[in-house]
């Protein structure tokens, strides 16, 4: 019997070629999807410590800055009409019977212990003489700073504690506020209130109890890292802090590229396991990608925004120049400032200025316009308070810059805080001057101090960190329901990373 053998079928050369080479792209898709997996892992877990110091202690800043923030009774003092004070003596009759030749500034004020001459020396010290006698009133501005405090705290019983004047920024009283130099008035209250104190422009800078100084020290040791400033400076925490705010956008993007790389696989595990009715082992795995999906947006607004608050921060990273310190001679005051043409009372408040080689007294009526009258002639100047700002913006201005601008400078009032000149400056009103490339500088002509600057680059930097960062496109809700979505937002990234971390656990 004869054996028939049937010749194996044989694939062509052209289709082995084409298995050959989708065999080649699985495994380098393969590879691909594990190398992105393996990064994310890494990058997850270098995040995971800066994670959970960012989110709890954004969990807190409501609790600081709304819901447990401190009551004060009042929080702007509003001063005497001049004609209300009736000075006896004239600031020339004061400075003479004190043998003063020179001042930087003055003012006319009136507390417990009566009305006197606040003057600026050229010291840069405030002594305070009667303006009935022209006697010095000794510790005239501590004097002074505690009436303040307990104006605003609307405590008059309280023993004083300590009053100290702080000329820099600590954890307690943070850049934030601005106001240089203060006196930290300390009650000795159960709350442990302090009140800082302006005495110069009679104002606050902020004030703290317990409860707030223990946030303030969370946020600040937490959530901007000030112990890293105290290693290395402001520098170099921001470096540090952009570093791992990147590794933290690159292990976002990576997670969402697993998934999307993977989203197959895992609906088919899934879809397996319900067949099969097998308990579901991998929970946390699904977890961390199901929520990490949910908020990964949120979590890309505030890696953004905090990565592009703190590369403007590393641009504006320069030494900010003095401020501008006049001398005014005695021999310059003629005109005597109980004899300006002005009503004694709309004066709330008074000070002399010299610049483009004159000297003004610079008056502030009761609604906060500012007229400028000649200390030698006592005619008023039109238009001066503009012309002092432009002064003082050319001054604050690097001198190189300054011949870069072609174009009309725009100078206006601001009266109320905006968008891009906002709450946390302190000082109203202030100056705007407007540069033809459209940046800012807002100057207080009243204390001769350039407020902030604002260019293109730190208003889009502002407008993100306000709608990216904290929410304030949430503020037509109401402050409370702002916090509330900044807080689920929050408490969403640090759910995703701890499940990651369970899951990186789950995996060894």
């Amino acid at each position: 019997m004869a054996i028939r053998i049937t010749p194996q079928r044989r694939v062509p050369i052209a289709w082995e070629s084409v298995i050959h080479f989708q065999n080649i792209d699985q495994m380098a898709s393969s590879a691909l999807k594990s190398n992105f997996y393996k990064w994310h892992r890494v990058l997850g877990l270098i995040s995971l410590v800066p994670v959970i110091f960012w989110t709890l202690s954004g969990l807190s800043h409501p609790f600081m800055s709304n819901w447990f923030r401190p009551s004060i009774a009042q929080e702007v003092f509003k001063p005497l009409a001049q004609s209300k004070m009736k000075p006896a003596l004239s600031i020339q009759q004061v400075l003479d019977s004190n043998h003063v030749t020179a001042i930087r500034n003055f003012n006319l004020l009136n507390f417990k212990k009566g009305t006197f001459y606040q003057v600026l020396g050229a010291d840069s010290t405030y002594k305070y003489y009667s303006a009935t006698n022209a006697t010095l009133l000794p510790h005239g501005d501590t004097d002074y700073a505690e009436y303040l405090a307990r104006y605003f705290t609307q405590d008059g019983t309280s023993a004083l504690k300590s009053i100290t004047l702080q000329t820099g920024f600590d954890g307690q009283y943070q850049p934030i506020n601005h106001l240089l130099p203060v006196w930290k008035v300390s009650f000795n209250r159960a709350d442990g209130m302090d009140i800082y104190i302006e005495t110069g422009q009679s104002r606050m800078g902020t004030f703290n109890n317990n409860t707030r100084k223990a946030f303030l020290w969370l946020f600040e040791q937490f959530h901007i890292w000030q112990f890293l400033a105290d290693i290395g400076g402001d520098t170099f925490r921001n470096v540090v802090l952009v570093v791992i705010m990147t590794m933290m956008l690159f292990a976002l993007i990576s997670g969402l590229t697993v998934y999307g790389l993977m989203w197959k696989k895992f609906k088919a595990i899934k879809q397996n396991r319900k067949a099969k009715c097998t308990e579901d082992k991998r929970f946390v795995h699904r977890f961390h990608r199901q929520i990490g999906l949910i908020v990964s947006f949120v979590m890309l607004t505030f890696v953004i925004s905090g990565l592009f608050h703190l590369a403007v921060k590393l641009h504006n990273d320069e030494p900010a120049k003095a401020d501008y310190g006049q001398v005014i001679k005695r021999s310059d005051l003629t005109i005597s400032n109980l004899a300006l043409p002005v009503t004694d009372s709309l004066i709330r408040k008074i000070g002399v200025v010299s610049f483009n080689g004159n000297t003004f007294y610079q008056v502030t009526d009761d609604k906060k316009q500012i007229t400028y009258i000649n200390t030698k002639t006592g005619k008023e100047q039109t238009n001066a308070d503009e012309d002092y700002a432009r002064f003082l913006s050319t001054y604050y201005h690097p001198r190189l810059e300054v011949n870069k601008f072609y174009g009309r400078v725009k100078v206006d009032q601001i009266r109320q805080f905006d968008n891009e000149y906002g709450f946390i400056n302190k000082r109203l009103p202030v100056e705007r001057v407007g540069y033809p490339n459209g940046d800012n500088w807002y100057i207080e002509t009243t204390t001769s101090k350039l407020a902030t600057k604002v260019a293109a680059i730190d208003r889009a930097e502002g407008l993100s960190f306000i709608f990216l960062h904290k929410y304030f496109g949430m503020s037509w809700a109401g402050k409370n329901i702002r916090d509330l979505v900044s807080m689920l937002a929050a408490l969403g990234v640090l759910v995703v990373s701890l499940f990651g971390f369970a899951s990186f656990i789950k995996n060894k």
